[in-house]
């Protein structure tokens, strides 16, 4: 498979295209007013305690304070209070390891445990929460906002490097499951632990499949050094305040997802080009021949036919080679796909088809979901098949397609009814958010009133106001195609309001006006409104 990753840079706007076999996989989008959050780290303050749905609320200096739920509450949230509290905090708790040992002074910032306890999960939630308002506490972000949705965070800090994570307070080293080898784990497994100080463990990223201890070993020690300067800032901040900001949006990819089956990096930036370079000649040297500057007169993403794919990821209907189509529609719960065959009927065996238009549906589907960097719940109404080992094919392609995602996603067997339920793993807004925002006219729904449907609504308004005020005329604000109903023929809708109910209804037409809505105003020129609807 050829992987190639295309980045076209504008003044107000980096787009960040990530291609396999000529098509778009992945797109990433960064902008002044949406920069990448996730990695970030913050000193917050806790605002609610929320025992009721687990969770908590921090205030770490955004609009909308993170979600913390005690699931992401580690075990080793003493360590980092520590971090926080004053000198004679630290020396209280400075004899008291986590296990209940006493054994003298460990630094209060390398803690040593013999058999440090495993890192938290969702799936192994702390029943010990010991967490409470106005408390000051250290967390990461780990998934962007979403809608009304703040960021969620964690207590469970780490440090991303090219070819390491670390993770303080400690004392175990992961490793990649990419990296297949035994004798490859167990070389770099020897190579790390000599080298990795009390206190702090690692895992070792699939890009360190290869390198020596010279490359390990610097980006260890890069890692510890920017995890000293945010020990700093802890002591000098008060919450709530952001401690380490994380790379931005294109040095991240090109760190996390720029590797050895990666054909080549194209960039149309010579500042970000050299940025490029000399990151990876100093992390990767083997690997810099890879990157190219682009420098011809057509922009970057058509020469690479990326733009037009951009237009079809916007778009709800998504057509498959068969001539069948996906139907892509969010909800306020889940993401619904729908699969039509289309004017696909190469055969007559209808199962045949179906399974065919299915499977295809599939490996498209998994396309699109990462894509769009769909998230949450989804599920796909797929043909209906007859025969359940035809099910299972469809079953078994999807899990197969979506081993190429990076995200974590639980894919279920097909239903009787043809549906597949997903779950993905959600990190931040879809590719659609950043590309787009809700309609005035219609406020995200679709859809709107008809003209006869207002117009109706006017008449009741009209005539509520009418009653309640005494007035005899008023004045009101519509777009003006409503205006020409309101108007055209004899006796017009206007004239019967005056005949009918009294009261002279003087037009304004606004085209900045959505045609399902009005405005009604008093003599005096107040906004009337809401005050009669």
């Amino acid at each position: 498979m050829r992987k190639e990753i295309i980045i076209n840079a504008a003044a107000d706007q980096t787009r960040i295209a990530i291609t396999e076999d000529g098509h778009l996989a992945e797109l990433f989008v960064e902008t002044p007013h949406q920069e990448k959050m996730v990695g970030d780290i913050y000193m917050g303050k806790v605002a609610k305690v929320m025992p009721g749905i687990k969770a908590a609320f921090i205030d770490i200096g955004l609009s909308q304070d993170g979600f913390l739920h005690f699931s992401d509450i580690g075990s080793r949230l003493e360590e980092y209070s520590a971090m926080i509290g004053d000198e004679e905090d630290e020396e209280e708790e400075e004899g008291e390891e986590p296990d209940g040992s006493s054994d003298g002074s460990p630094s209060p910032v390398s803690p040593v445990s013999a058999a440090p306890p495993r890192r938290e999960t969702s799936r192994t939630p702390r029943r010990d929460i010991q967490i409470e308002k106005g408390q000051d506490i250290i967390v990461q972000v780990t998934k962007e906002p979403v809608g009304k949705k703040g960021v969620r965070v964690t207590s469970e800090v780490s440090l991303a490097g090219r070819f390491l994570v670390l993770l303080p307070f400690d004392g175990k080293v992961g490793i990649s499951k990419k990296i297949s080898g035994f004798k490859e784990k167990r070389r770099l497994r020897r190579l790390v632990q000599p080298i990795l100080p009390e206190g702090f463990g690692v895992i070792i990223r699939t890009v360190a499949e290869g390198k020596e201890e010279s490359a390990l070993k610097q980006d260890l020690e890069d890692l510890i050094a920017t995890w000293r300067e945010i020990e700093q800032k802890v002591k000098s901040e008060k919450a709530p305040a952001l401690l380490y900001k994380d790379m931005a949006t294109t040095s991240s990819v090109i760190r996390d997802l720029f590797s050895n089956d990666v054909t080549r990096v194209v960039v149309d930036s010579r500042r970000l080009h050299k940025e490029i370079r000399s990151y990876i000649h100093s992390t990767s040297p083997q690997i810099e021949e890879k990157i190219e500057l682009y420098t011809h007169r057509q922009p970057i993403f058509d020469a690479f036919g990326v733009e037009k794919e951009i237009e079809a990821t916007l778009s709800r209907k998504v057509w498959l080679k068969s001539g069948g189509y996906l139907i892509i529609d969010p909800t306020e719960a889940m993401v619904v796909v729908d699969v039509n065959s289309g004017r696909y009927a190469a055969k007559k065996d209808q199962e045949l088809n179906s399974l065919r238009t299915d499977l295809e549906a599939a490996r498209e589907v998994a396309r699109q979901l990462r894509l769009r960097d769909i998230g949450g719940i989804i599920v796909v109404d797929f043909i209906d098949l007859d025969d359940e080992k035809n099910k299972r094919k469809v079953y078994d392609e999807l899990k197969k397609e979506f081993r190429k995602d990076r995200a974590k996603i639980t894919v279920l067997p097909m239903t009787e009814f043809g549906l597949v339920q997903i779950t993905r793993q959600r990190i931040r807004q879809t590719i659609i958010h950043s590309f787009s925002e809700k309609c005035p006219a219609c406020n995200g729904t679709g859809i709107v009133l008809s003209k006869t449907t207002t117009i109706n609504q006017l008449e009741r308004w009209v005539r509520r106001y009418r009653e309640e005020t005494g007035e005899w005329h008023v004045a009101v604000k519509v777009h003006p195609d409503v205006v020409v109903l309101l108007t055209h023929g004899f006796p017009s809708r206007r004239l019967r309001m005056l005949l009918g109910q009294r009261i002279y209804v003087r037009l304004e037409g606004d085209s900045a006006m959505p045609a399902s809505e009005y405005r009604g105003y008093d003599p005096q020129g107040q906004d009337v409104t809401e005050k009669y609807s």
